[in-house]
């Protein structure tokens, strides 16, 4: 995820009591769980109505535990990275609504993943930035914060990829209007999007070639994403195109609301040339990525990993495999 991406995250933290627990955490702040010891992980605990809360039975499979380095075994702990200072981006990581836990789909994965290794899960909150200072220095075991696979980065870290990397128009419940995975839908519409973001460059390329056809797409800017749930509620815009755990999350706040929204359509973050893929990052040559990765593919066949992202609501990022190093993005696509 960009820098630019994690900003729009950011923005949705609304609730005053999830932004002040999260800055009262500092970049080292770590907290270990008991849900390997237990054989069960309750994800979307304290979730503040972002998630189901769903207590999902997992085990040790110990032969992934016996493909771990060393000195993660001799530790007893796999230690989860999230850049999610100084705000929280839910549905993905934040502080629950008991101002104490940190949920989110994010670390409720690391504590599956954990589970299934036989670890002690260690949620260590940091901001963006010192997420990958944690990795590159090994006091971090894996980072899980949206972290997209791409090229460039591949040149220092391993990666398991464990969902896709999706953006989605939003639109009123009302509305039957749909993407249908075809651009010349969007002709007339009036669309909100993120200044700076890669849902930009691709809402953008699509208006030069709606353009080129002698067609319109009018594309408009808030400051943040009150603007845009005030702006789609009066008929200022007919949708919005956003990362979608963005848009999952703020569905559901919407759910009893005057102006109930829905998705509208998924697309590739990668854009038509890649499926893009969010994926667990390890220091590189660190050994820990193909257990990682087991131990993700144990959870998808088993069914766990689907309970994790129904209870997230995020079913519509789901992958078939964890692979090792993907092909990731270009260094053109940004």
């Amino acid at each position: 995820m960009s820098t630019a991406r994690l900003k729009t995250f950011g923005a949705l933290a609304t609730a005053a009591a999830l932004v002040a627990g999260l800055a009262a955490c500092s970049s080292d702040a770590a907290a270990t769980d008991d849900a390997a010891a237990s054989g069960s992980v309750t994800v979307g605990a304290f979730s503040n109505g972002a998630a189901t809360e769903t207590e999902i039975d997992v085990e040790t499979v110990d032969s992934i535990r016996d493909t771990l380095p060393q000195e993660v075994l001799d530790s007893g702990e796999l230690t989860i990275g999230i850049g999610a200072l100084p705000a929280g981006f839910p549905p993905l990581a934040f502080v629950g609504d008991d101002n104490e836990t940190f949920t989110g789909a994010e670390p409720d994965l690391g504590r599956l993943v954990a589970a299934v290794l036989g670890l002690e899960p260690v949620v260590s909150n940091a901001t963006w930035e010192n997420l990958f200072v944690g990795i590159d220095s090994g006091a971090t075991d894996v980072g899980l914060s949206n972290i997209t696979v791409t090229e460039e980065r591949k040149e220092k870290y391993d990666f398991a990829s464990y969902r896709g990397d999706n953006l989605a128009f939003q639109v009123l419940a009302s509305n039957d209007w749909e993407f249908d995975d075809d651009y010349e839908n969007l002709d007339g519409l009036t669309v909100a999007t993120s200044r700076g973001t890669n849902q930009e460059k691709i809402l953008l390329e699509w208006k030069s070639k709606l353009e080129a056809e002698g067609k319109t797409l009018e594309v408009v800017y808030f400051p943040d994403a009150n603007s845009v749930t005030l702006a789609l509620g009066s008929g200022q815009i007919d949708a919005q195109f956003n990362p979608n755990p963005t848009i999952a999350y703020q569905n559901t706040l919407s759910a009893e609301s005057a102006n109930p929204t829905r998705s509208a359509g998924v697309v590739s973050g990668a854009g038509e040339s890649l499926d893009g893929l969010i994926a667990a990052t390890v220091k590189k040559d660190s050994g820990l990525a193909q257990p990682i990765a087991d131990a993700i593919n144990h959870l998808i066949e088993n069914g766990q990993y689907a309970e994790w992202l129904e209870a997230w609501g995020l079913s519509d990022e789901t992958v078939t495999e964890s692979l090792v190093n993907p092909p990731g993005l270009p260094r053109d696509n940004s």
